[in-house]
């Protein structure tokens, strides 16, 4: 009687928690953090964890799709995994292997089309995995409605490295003008398959921090994050809207300085010249919300009312 009283109450505050957010991210990236530590709490093996934690993934897959989230970017195996007993390795390589066909050929792939990619160091994985990471891009390389990134071998200072030797390569070769390299040339170079800037990471497993996940992508677009306790194989719908949520909050908080700005901006443009003000609220307008858009306006028609108004101080 409580478990079911208890999901009824948990359905209801999930329902809330969705009808709370209106423009969720487009590119959310997840650290699945948590596997091996819910695993020996259980009394099993470390497989154990990793097993349930795919499970977690197909239904995080679901509630992408679910709410329009056009991006999905999973933290797999790290660089510093490689470090992990053998004994350890060989099921988890396993279990990616296997997952990469499973995903490759299911129906609800090809019927939402979604495209896989890896990202990461893939010459040092095993063999097996290599084959199935080629499979799962052949299979699905046609499809760009959703993009599931699955990174692997995976280290952002790593992948920075790769880029910047890469575009040191090209100048020292005479095929690339030092003094055209800009943040485009850079990010050509980056793993091919991550299309957008991160706008929220989720990690799960009660540890704050990013490890090194994304830098590029999440730290130069200031991507929201969320930490969460419950490990990757408990992680659920709740939690995913709770991070969600996150991302909206601060997405609205910025909304609101970047309006708070923009119309003092235009007021204190139109206390010299009424003109200027119409020319820089027209440019404001194009980046702001249309909420934001329609109170930049409003404060044109108030100082064109009132050109002698006071000026008041930009936040």
């Amino acid at each position: 009687m409580f478990r079911r009283v208890r999901g009824v109450i948990q359905r209801a505050y999930g329902r809330a928690l969705q009808r709370q957010i209106t423009e969720g991210p487009t590119h959310v990236a997840i650290i699945q953090d948590g596997n091996r530590r819910y695993a020996r709490e259980q009394g099993n093996d470390a497989h154990e964890g990793h097993r349930e934690g795919a499970q977690t993934t197909e239904r995080v897959l679901e509630w992408c799709e679910e709410l329009g989230i056009e991006e999905l970017t999973l933290y797999a195996f790290s660089t510093e995994n490689f470090t992990r007993p053998d004994a350890e390795l060989q099921p988890l390589f396993d279990l990616i292997e296997s997952k990469l066909y499973e995903f490759a050929d299911a129906e609800r792939t090809h019927e939402n089309s979604v495209r896989i990619g890896a990202i990461g160091d893939i010459d040092r994985l095993p063999q097996r995995v290599q084959s199935a990471v080629e499979y799962a891009e052949s299979q699905t390389a046609a499809y760009d409605d959703f993009r599931l990134n699955i990174a692997l071998a995976y280290g952002g200072r790593s992948e920075l490295l790769r880029a910047a030797r890469s575009v040191a390569h090209d100048v020292d070769a005479g095929e690339l003008d030092p003094s055209t390299v800009d943040a485009e040339t850079v990010e050509c170079r980056l793993s091919r398959h991550t299309t957008r800037d991160v706008d929220l990471i989720v990690r799960t497993g009660g540890d704050e921090r990013t490890s090194n996940f994304l830098p590029w992508h999440a730290n130069g677009n200031e991507a929201a994050v969320y930490f969460c306790a419950p490990y990757w194989p408990e992680f659920s719908k709740i939690d995913f809207l709770r991070g969600l949520r996150t991302y909206e909050s601060r997405e609205e908080s910025w909304r609101q300085s970047r309006t708070k700005r923009a119309v003092a901006l235009v007021r204190a443009v139109a206390k010299t010249e009424i003109e200027d003000a119409r020319q820089v609220a027209g440019r404001l307008r194009e980046q702001l919300s249309p909420t934001g858009a329609r109170e930049v306006s409003a404060e044109l028609s108030r100082q064109h009312d009132s050109p002698t108004d006071s000026v008041d101080s930009a936040d």
